[in-house]
């Protein structure tokens, strides 16, 4: 059986599966198989009294292979994440709790910004369960929509 019907047959039975099953087989399709590091067999055996130099240069090159291929792997960095701004409205008390949490944080000697507390938040938000994140939702009080009004 050849490669090509091999990923045909592994997508056919993907589309049996769920979508998270079949995001794993295509990209299992999709990645090249691990290649082996050649192996360096001398090809006479050396003699008794000869020094054991091809078995030194063999693994000096191999040595030198692994160090290409671990700096190939430090120059390849992964894709920048794309950032968003953006804008929304909050109670005053909510928002002074974020510079209440800063000053805390720096007192304890950790320096922390508005936005990463916020990222925490989601973070928290993010391992939260659904029906808790109700209960903590219903407590919050109603906010018009849009942005408040400038007092002149």
């Amino acid at each position: 059986m050849s490669k090509t019907s091999s990923k045909t047959d592994k997508v056919k039975a993907a589309k049996k599966k769920p979508v998270a099953e079949l995001t794993a087989v295509a990209l299992a399709a999709e990645m090249p198989e691990p290649v082996a590091a050649p192996v360096v067999v001398p090809a006479e055996p050396a003699e008794p009294d000869a020094p054991a130099a091809p078995a030194a240069e063999a693994q000096e090159q191999q040595a030198d292979a692994t160090q290409e291929h671990e700096q190939v792997a430090e120059k390849s960095k992964p894709p920048k994440v794309k950032l968003v701004r953006d804008s929304f409205t909050m109670p005053e008390d909510e928002y002074r709790v974020l510079g209440d949490v800063k000053k805390a944080c720096l007192a304890a000697g950790y320096e922390v910004k508005k936005s990463e507390l916020l990222r925490v938040g989601v973070a928290l938000i993010r391992q939260m369960d659904i029906d808790k994140l109700k209960e903590i939702h219903a407590t919050l009080p109603a906010l018009k929509a849009g942005r408040p009004k400038k007092h002149k």
